[in-house]
């Protein structure tokens, strides 16, 4: 069953993740969106880790490296 994402635009905030940008917030929840008609059931960590790895905090290995340690695949 698909949940609506918790979005604060004025906030520019995802499931309580500030994003640096309105333009960086709508277009990850646009692509978080699209995949949930999949069944993508995103977190909140799962978000940090991908604004992480998009604002280049972490390298892609890292991001790879803490995906699994959370989902284990």
């Amino acid at each position: 069953m698909y949940n609506p994402l918790k979005i604060d635009r004025e906030n520019m905030s995802m499931l309580g993740v500030k994003f640096p940008s309105l333009a960086s917030l709508e277009a990850t929840a646009n692509a978080i969106g699209t995949n949930m008609f999949e069944g993508f059931e995103p977190t909140k960590e799962l978000i940090q880790l991908y604004l992480d790895w998009k604002t280049g905090i972490i390298s892609e290995t890292d991001f790879l490296v803490n995906l699994y340690a959370l989902y284990g695949k």
